[in-house]
């Protein structure tokens, strides 16, 4: 009669460490927080939310492109599809991506989402011309990639300070907290502590050595004649 083997303990399940959980509730709370779902390509051109409720899944995309008008929306999805296309096939892999990009900037309406579509398809382009400069052959290749490159890459910059300056409406405010001006001196800006101008003084009066009558030595004339030494006087500031 064959012995059983004993079967093997079972795997002992992974123990997170804190920063891993830490990490899975930012992921959590971050998906809550945002709960519009990404979209789905079926036979290379139809697009559609990935969500149980097609209606429901484009109301939340429509609300995390900060616009209520359906027209907008399919527009919008439309120009990042064609975008996002290799040849009559769109890619649902970097339509997803604009769409992330889009949605991260949290736009709060139609022309914020137009701005952050332009950042997304900018954006794209930029890397295509990095990955260009790894592969050039010659410096005319080089020199052209570059300044794309770097056009680019410029304009992306300009376009986040364009939305900082629509979101704030254009306003640049300078919160001046304290100026004190020393006589005779400049102003200046800042955490400036009070009473400096009272202790200065006292500080001063301190660290000199206060010098009287009696303590200076009397000046006598060399080779002249005789008289009475001078005595050393203070003079008062006023």
């Amino acid at each position: 009669m064959t012995k059983k083997r004993p079967e093997p303990n079972a795997a002992k399940p992974y123990d997170k460490t804190s920063q891993e959980r830490t990490a899975i509730d930012r992921f959590l709370a971050r998906n809550a927080a945002n709960p519009a779902p990404r979209l789905k390509v079926t036979k290379g051109k139809e697009i559609a939310p990935h969500h149980p409720d097609a209606l429901a899944g484009q109301l939340l995309l429509m609300d995390a492109l900060g616009t209520g008008d359906p027209e907008f929306y399919n527009g919008l999805i439309d120009q990042l599809a064609r975008v996002g296309s290799q040849g009559d096939q769109t890619n649902e892999q970097t339509l997803n991506f604009m769409l992330s990009v889009v949605k991260g900037v949290q736009p709060k309406d139609q022309l914020e989402a137009m701005l952050a579509a332009q950042m997304a398809a900018v954006h794209m382009l930029s890397l295509a011309f990095a990955q260009r400069l790894t592969e050039v052959e010659n410096l005319p290749q080089q020199d052209s990639a570059t300044g794309a490159f770097n056009k680019l890459t410029r304009t992306f910059t300009s376009q986040m300070e364009a939305l900082k300056r629509y979101r704030s409406g254009g306003e640049h405010k300078v919160t001046v907290q304290h100026v004190s001006v020393s006589e005779g001196g400049q102003a200046m800006v800042g955490n400036v502590a009070q009473g400096a101008r009272e202790t200065a003084p006292e500080k001063t009066a301190k660290s000199l050595p206060v010098l009287t009558g009696a303590q200076q030595t009397p000046t006598t004339v060399v080779d002249g004649p005789e008289c009475a030494p001078i005595p050393f006087r203070r003079v008062s500031k006023r």
